[in-house]
């Protein structure tokens, strides 16, 4: 078990490494907020991750106020995009 938490950890570290490149080097503003929208989720994945190696349920209203705020994020700025679009 050990092994997998240093995999699991070595991948989630990865991944929100790459995207906080792509938040500060994203030539647009669509993709910033997608990279955002991706780093809530490795962030839920580690909660989810630390919740099920420690065997406890204690970070769960944050996983779940983590994952709302980011489909709320997700869904505001695609309704942006779609009526700026629309403008345009």
């Amino acid at each position: 078990m050990p092994t997998v938490v240093i995999i699991v950890a070595a991948a989630l570290a990865c991944a929100a490494a790459f995207t906080i490149y792509r938040i500060a080097k994203g030539p647009s503003l669509l993709d910033r907020v997608i990279a955002a929208d991706v780093l809530l989720a490795i962030f839920g994945a580690a909660l989810a991750a630390e919740m099920a190696v420690n065997h406890h349920q204690d970070n769960l209203v944050l996983l779940v106020v983590l994952t709302v705020i980011g489909f709320i994020g997700s869904v505001t700025v695609a309704r942006f995009v779609a009526h700026r679009r629309e403008e345009g």
